[in-house]
């Protein structure tokens, strides 16, 4: 029974988003919520300037509506699921600020920082003042052992430096077209087998109510992209993989299962302290995915590549924490 309603979900999220998206998009075009492409990036993105963006709202729509839904219909709605909603919402609610400054008030650099890391921070204590009514373990397990260690109070900052640290890694991967929706896909679709697998039914249910919706944005933003989610889809996402990591004791296992995040970050960091310490670049250009279009890969060439990666990450991870 419970199989067929994480199906279900997989289904009606998809379903929804591939039937929204195309609603949605000429209503963003109608309001010239089009994309900036900025004058220092690859030369080819020229010709995307002005596809719609802000497409996360279909993203952040669906997973409410598809998660609401089957937890209502099929579960008892959960304490777990109104705290995941909250990141979920809370994030894309940030990043939605952030387009509308950019692209309707024509502020090329949206929210300040400051006001940005505001956002985030505030969520982030909300979500943990939830985690601690439930009485929730501040201990943190090593994958593929048995060693735990109790964090107490510094779990807050933990689960700060996750949600903010994996939403800015999510936000730097969504630079090409279908590259964040496919990794992201792939990332939320082994945490939703790990959530199944630990018994977080709840967890699960809502990691594939994710992918679905995802698959279905990534019908409209594959190449060449009739639409980008935007900081809208793309804080949103990155807020709810950690919070997803949280919610099921595999905070150590994000780092890996969310490698492609991972690296695209650190290829911006080594850029940055490169440039400032030897006044070199490491890289062609940061992030990394961009990287390899300057070296000649085709755009396509380089998302399916690191899908490909994703999916390695992803494997890793389902081995270490289901089979050894």
């Amino acid at each position: 029974m419970l199989e067929r309603v994480l199906l279900l979900t997989l289904l009606l999220s998809f379903l929804i988003a591939v039937l929204l998206s195309p609603l949605f998009i000429p209503f963003l075009r109608r309001l010239k919520f089009g994309q900036s492409i900025r004058e220092e990036g690859p030369k080819s993105h020229q010709k995307k300037s002005g596809t719609p963006t802000m497409g996360g709202i279909v993203i952040v729509l669906t997973v409410l509506a598809t998660t609401l839904f089957i937890s209502i219909r099929f579960l008892a709605f959960s304490q777990e699921i109104l705290l995941l909603l909250l990141v979920t919402v809370g994030f894309g609610l940030v990043g939605f600020l952030d387009d509308f400054i950019k692209v309707v008030l024509k502020r090329n650099l949206g929210l300040t920082s400051k006001q940005k890391l505001a956002g985030q921070l505030l969520i982030s204590i909300l979500f943990y003042i939830g985690l601690i009514q439930m009485d929730f373990s501040t201990e943190i397990t090593i994958p593929a052992t048995s060693y735990s260690i109790d964090l107490g109070w510094l779990y807050l900052p933990l689960i700060i430096i996750m949600l903010v640290g994996a939403s800015n890694a999510v936000n730097l991967t969504d630079g090409l077209d279908g590259l964040l929706a496919g990794t992201g896909a792939i990332a939320f679709g082994a945490f939703a087998v790990l959530a199944w697998h630990a018994g977080f039914i709840d967890v699960s249910i809502f990691s594939a109510a994710i992918v679905g919706s995802v698959l279905g944005f990534l019908v409209f933003n594959a190449h060449p992209a009739k639409v980008f989610m935007g900081d809208t889809g793309s804080l949103a996402l990155g807020g709810a993989i950690a919070a997803i990591a949280i919610m099921t004791k595999m905070e150590i296992l994000l780092v890996l299962i969310g490698g492609v995040f991972v690296i695209e970050t650190l290829s911006v960091i080594i850029q940055v302290i490169s440039f400032k310490t030897r006044g070199k670049r490491v890289f062609k250009m940061s992030p990394l995915h961009h990287h390899y279009e300057l070296s000649g890969w085709s755009e396509w060439r380089v998302v399916v590549t690191f899908w490909f990666v994703g999916m390695i990450f992803a494997c890793l991870g389902i081995y270490l924490e289901v089979w050894l």
